[in-house]
């Protein structure tokens, strides 16, 4: 079965989780506790060795949006942006209880001035996540609200022990009520 996050099932990725693992601390979140704040820059970039994290965006109201999910076995960052030096433009809070091998993007910076296969991967990197944005981006334009339900729950069939109904809701872009509709209507 494909992985929800696309770019994890390309080979050159497991370079990152080496980075991360090899060279990273083992960090541990509590849930709510933030990874990256909006508006500051991101310090880190991370693997998930367990738990699940929410990137969350605010429109010009206030209201929170999902707009990204990760899960173990992936990796957590505001990337590119780190690396540029930008503020990062979400909030990535732990959802649950997480383990993060976290690299401080300084000894990224550091690394990639000296190393030519690393500054290969951040562009393969940025490549991959571009892809993956530029599908889900037509996934909210072209498919339907229950046919992205249906794409998210295939992949992860236990989403809602993971995740609230809201934020699953928010991330699919619909209300709660309209996306309980859709799960009674297939069955939950």
């Amino acid at each position: 079965m494909a992985k929800f996050n696309t770019y994890i099932e390309h080979p050159e990725i497991e370079r990152w989780r080496d980075l991360c693992v090899n060279e990273g601390e083992l960090r541990r979140y509590v849930k709510g506790e933030e990874f990256v704040s909006i508006g500051r820059v991101a310090r880190y970039i991370g693997y998930v060795k367990s738990g699940t994290l929410k990137y969350v965006a605010y429109d010009d109201g206030g209201a929170e949006h999902i707009v990204g999910l990760e899960f173990a076995g992936e990796f957590v960052a505001d990337f590119p942006f780190s690396l540029r030096g930008e503020p990062s433009r979400v909030t990535i809070v732990a959802d649950s209880v997480c383990e993060i091998y976290r690299v401080s993007v300084r000894k990224l910076i550091e690394q990639l001035k000296s190393d030519t296969g690393l500054s290969e991967l951040v562009t393969k990197s940025t490549e991959l996540l571009f892809s993956q944005t530029y599908d889900r981006y037509l996934q909210l334009y072209c498919q339907s609200p229950e046919r992205r339900y249906q794409t998210l729950v295939f992949h992860h069939p236990n989403i809602f022990e993971l995740f609230s109904l809201k934020d699953i809701a928010s991330f699919l872009n619909v209300t709660p009520t309209y996306l309980s509709r859709i799960r009674k209507k297939l069955g939950k």
